[in-house]
């Protein structure tokens, strides 16, 4: 008898043990019904997330549902509401301020998540090539916007671009005091004002994500880049920023949420003002709620924003899921152009 023959014979007894138990599991799975085989996988583990499940519909689709229910009715609040059907959407859609206030927005998605990922992705990139005694503090000190209230914030940079505050002092000191405007009651510049305070508040948490994104990248990656003549420019658009595609869609979904649902930054700075200059839908959706006692149209309008919102997420994902997969589909081709490149890898 060969040896094949003997090392099968000997293997034998115990793959055929192995698959009686197996074929008798599925055995006594196949038993039980569906729904019993399903109870048995999940109900003890929904034990666990019950209690943060109880809040999410208390709290979170209980009050959606309701807002989608009153956006239907004409309701104050304390009378008997009118079903009013599609009337208040009608009127979300059609009226010229609220067709402005989402135009404010669109403009503050620029401040809010361009610019904060641009400057995150900038200060990543000279962070993680540099090394500097009492780096992390200062990496600490660029975060603090992210962790401070946004009241705090908001009478921080109403006293700092205040008329007489330290912005237009500092301009006047140094020989610029023709641009020493009030920054925030001026129509021209009270909306770029506040865009510019959300990127100071965003840029930390952007600059954040890239480094953690950063240091999961193969140093050899960088290495054999230097080795190719690559400078640190053509490292970074390179190597460095295709790899951070996951953290830059994260990014962009934290900031455009930001921006599209801003409220007590703006409130607490201009509230709307001049004019209508720096208002904003959800500005409209707490006018309405609170102070005109128009409920059924703040909830239409809260919804269409939510849709906005929504709509500007998935945008966001499709296209860097997009480019991801061109991405592939094009390394994919370079590997089949090169048939030798994987043996010489393996070897």
């Amino acid at each position: 008898m060969s040896t094949a023959t003997r090392t099968a014979d000997r293997r034998t007894p115990a793959s055929a043990a192995t698959g009686t138990k197996t074929d008798r599991g599925r055995r006594q799975r196949h038993r039980l019904s569906p729904l019993a085989y399903l109870n048995s996988l999940t109900w003890s583990s929904l034990l666990y997330v019950a209690p943060a499940l109880a809040f999410f519909a208390v709290f979170v689709l209980y009050p959606i549902g309701v807002s989608v229910w009153y956006s239907f009715y004409d309701y104050d609040g304390l009378t008997v509401g009118t079903a009013v059907g599609w009337g208040n959407y009608t009127a979300v859609l059609t009226e010229s301020h609220l067709r402005a206030a989402l135009l404010h927005s669109l403009v503050l998605l620029f401040f809010y998540a361009a610019l904060p990922v641009c400057v995150g992705l900038l200060l990543a990139g000279v962070m993680s090539r540099i090394r500097v005694y009492g780096l992390t503090v200062f990496r600490a000190v660029l975060f603090v916007p992210q962790i401070l209230s946004s009241v705090v914030v908001a009478v921080a940079w109403r006293n700092l671009l205040a008329e007489d505050g330290p912005v237009n002092a500092v301009l006047r000191a140094v020989g610029l005091g023709r641009f020493a405007t009030s920054w925030l009651g001026d129509f021209g510049t009270a909306l770029p004002a506040i865009g510019a305070i959300g990127t100071w508040v965003e840029y930390g948490l952007c600059m954040v994500l890239f480094l953690s994104g950063i240091t999961t990248i193969d140093r050899s990656t960088y290495e054999a880049a230097r080795l190719d003549g690559a400078g640190p420019v053509r490292e970074f658009f390179a190597i460095t920023l295709p790899a951070l595609r996951p953290q830059i869609s994260i990014a962009l979904v934290l900031t455009v949420t930001f921006a599209l649902r801003n409220f007590d930054l703006i409130w607490n700075t201009t509230r709307g003002g001049p004019g209508t200059s720096t208002t904003v839908p959800s500005l409209y959706v707490y006018q309405d709620a609170f102070q005109n006692r128009m409920l059924g149209r703040a909830s239409a309008l809260a919804v269409v924003l939510t849709l906005v919102i929504l709509l500007v997420v998935a945008a966001v994902h499709l296209a860097l899921r997009e480019r991801e997969g061109t991405r592939l589909r094009f390394t994919s081709r370079l590997r089949l152009g090169r048939p030798g490149t994987d043996r010489k890898a393996q070897s």
